[in-house]
Order: C-alpha cells, then structure tokens, then sequence
C-alpha cells in the first residue's frame, strides 16, 4: 500500500457507492415507473448495458487522454446522469429514467478500470495485492451505498429522488480525490514500434478466454440474483431496511475478503482460489431455495459475495498474463465488454424471472452459468502451463 494506491481504494469505494444505491432503488423505481413489472429491472440492465456499450469508448479515451483524464471525465458523466435520473423520478418519467442510467454507463465502464489501473502504482510483484486492496475499497460503498439509499429515500417528495442528488456529491468527492493521483503514462506505441497483437489473435488464448468467462458469468450470477433481491424481499413483505441490511451484508461479502485474497492467489494460484468462488454460489444457491425468510437472503448474499470476490479477483489476476503492456486498454476493454454485456441479460432476464417465475425459478436458473464456470476452469486446469505474455 501507497499514498496514490491508498487514494485509488477511496476512489473504489465512492465509486461502489454510486453501484450499491443504484442497486439498492433502481429496481423499485423501475417497478414504480414502469408500465409493466417485468420491466422493473431496465434502469439496472441499462446502467450495466451503457458499460458494455461505451467500454470500447473508454479504452479510446483512455489512450488519448490518460488514466487521471479519462477517469474524471467519466465522473463529470456520473454526475450529469445522476442529476439528469433525479429530474426523471421526480417527473415520474420512466424512460428519461433509463436514459440516465444508460449515460451513466460511461462511469460504470470508466470506474471499472480502476483494479487495472492499481496494478500500475505497484511494482510487478504486488499486482495480485494491489488488485484486491483496490477492490477493498468497495467495503465504503457496502457500508454507506445502502444506508444513503434508505436515508434519502423521503429527501424529495418522490421516494428514492434525492439519492440521486446525493450521489452528484459523492462523484464530487471522488472528482477531487482523482486529481491528487498521479498514474504513470500508458506504453503508447509510435514511430514504427510494434502495436501489439490484434484482439482476434489475444482472444484465441486458453487463459484470455477463462479469465474472461470466468469474470463475466461470475459477475452474471452475482448481479442476477444481486438486482432482483430488492424486489424478491418486496414481494414477500420485508421492508425496505432489512433490504438494505442484507444488500450491505452482501457487498461486504464481495470486498472484505479482498483483505486476503491477493495473498491466497499468491499463495495457492488464481485457478484453486476461483474454483472455490465457484463452489460459494452454489452453496449460495441452495441456501437461497431453502427459504424466504429474512436470514436465508442475508446468508445467501453474503455467500453470493464471498464467492464472486474469488472469482473476480483470481480471473483479473489471471488475466494480467495474457496481454503485454502496448496491448493492455484493448484486452481491458474487451473483458469489460463481456462482463458489462453478460450483466446487461442478467439484470433483464433478472427482472423478468423475479417478477413472473419468483425467487426459486431464478436461483435454478442460475445454475447453468456456475455449472459453465466450473468447466471452463477444468479445461484450462487440464491444459498445460503457459508463459504470461
């Protein structure tokens, strides 16, 4: 840990603040909005599809303006989304609503390039480390994303308006706290040099593929029952703050473990660590078919959490290896690509399940992708070992 890392964490966590609200109300404004209940959920697919659909954007910025840059320029998004989003709710207009979580997908895809982005203020050999304290700092969000969400929901005279004022303040704050770190430049290629290998050649490696696979249907499996369970604990008449205590058990779930993480990847390897990610959804799994009552969601989305912390953490490290420096925004936005287009059908089908097959129809349903991880894993663990690139 340094001063700039330690500034990155902050950074990560106001930034997981503005997720773990829009989590925490984005459904219920939809399912208040919305002229259908199985369109509950399309400000969160639109948040999470505006990721995937400005990621390859954000890896042009990314070159052309530089990390500090290119990542305040996705908060002045943030907070143009969130006042435009506050406008919306407070008009009653549910379209105008998911146009603004849809813009505010810039952010989303720009914020998740700050675990890459740590690996730069490290040496080469605490990248694993940097990853997961980067990713620590998701606990702030775990702690104050619920919380903000339960105590600015009569801020305005329509529920759940006034967190997004509030969350204008926090990319404020995060706005400020960029502007002290200083990253190093990215490798750019001129003069002739080699520009690196092209994404088709990169993505027929066997460990660009799992990494991805793994971190995509991972995040998949998480944000599918993650965004449903506001609505899930609705309809079976808890109220609003027990959904913010299981919401905050579960983030906290997703990024304390990131205490230990990097050294259990150093330690056993990324492969064992993710493995065991995948084991904790299905245990996730059966927990969340055994009941509705208000403990079987906290320990089902606490478990949830622990294991796409492993997942996430032990893929992105795992990923470090397939590309070379001059390679590093186009295999970065490729992999966000993925993860923010799975997390876009998830938080669709998500609101659609929820809404018309119920919470027990969605936890099956979720077996297919952690059944499809844990082959992924086999495959790659069979095939022999590779040289990073």
């Amino acid at each position: 840990m340094n001063v700039q890392l330690l500034l990155l964490t902050i950074c990560q966590g106001l930034f997981l603040t503005n997720n773990v609200t829009f989590i925490a109300i984005n459904g219920l404004v939809g399912l208040a909005l919305a002229p259908s209940a199985w369109m509950a959920t399309l400000p969160i697919c639109a948040y999470v599809g505006g990721g995937a659909l400005f990621a390859p954007l954000v890896a042009r910025h990314q070159r052309a303006l530089g990390r500090q840059r290119a990542f305040q320029l996705g908060l002045l998004v943030a907070m143009l989304s969130c006042a435009l989003a506050a406008w919306a709710v407070a008009q009653q207009h549910f379209w105008w609503v998911v146009l603004a979580t849809l813009l505010a997908g810039y952010f989303n895809a720009t914020a998740g390039l700050y675990r890459f982005a740590a690996t730069e203020l490290v040496p080469a050999s605490h990248k694993e480390r940097a990853i997961s304290w980067v990713l620590a700092g998701g606990i702030l969000g775990a702690v104050t994303g619920p919380n903000l969400a339960s105590a600015s929901k009569t801020l305005l005279a329509q529920p759940f308006a006034g967190a997004y004022l509030v969350l204008i303040g926090v990319a404020m704050l995060s706005f400020a706290v960029m502007s002290f770190i200083r990253f190093p430049p990215l490798p750019q290629a001129s003069h002739g040099a080699p520009q690196g290998r092209p994404l088709r050649e990169l993505a027929r490696q066997p460990i660009f593929i799992v990494s991805i696979a793994a971190c995509a249907l991972g995040y998949g499996v998480m944000n599918l029952l993650m965004a449903a369970t506001p609505i899930a604990m609705a309809q079976c008449a808890h109220p609003f703050d027990k959904t913010a205590l299981v919401l905050e058990w579960h983030v906290l779930g997703m990024f304390v473990p990131s205490f230990f993480t990097g050294n259990l990847i150093k330690r056993f390897g990324a492969l064992p660590v993710m493995a065991v990610g995948v084991l904790l959804n299905l245990v996730c799994v059966v927990i969340a078919l055994s009941g509705v009552e208000l403990m079987h969601f906290l320990a089902a989305l606490l478990t949830l959490g622990v294991g796409w912390n492993f997942l996430f953490i032990g893929g992105t490290t795992l990923f470090t290896q397939a590309y070379r420096p001059e390679e590093k925004t186009t295999a970065q936005a490729a992999m966000d690509f993925c993860i923010y287009a799975t997390m876009t059908v998830t938080s669709f089908s998500s609101g659609a399940l929820v809404t018309t097959g119920g919470w027990s129809w969605m936890n099956w349903g979720s077996l297919l992708p952690v059944a499809a991880t844990a082959v992924a894993l086999a495959w790659l663990a069979m095939r022999p070992k590779l040289q990073p690139a």
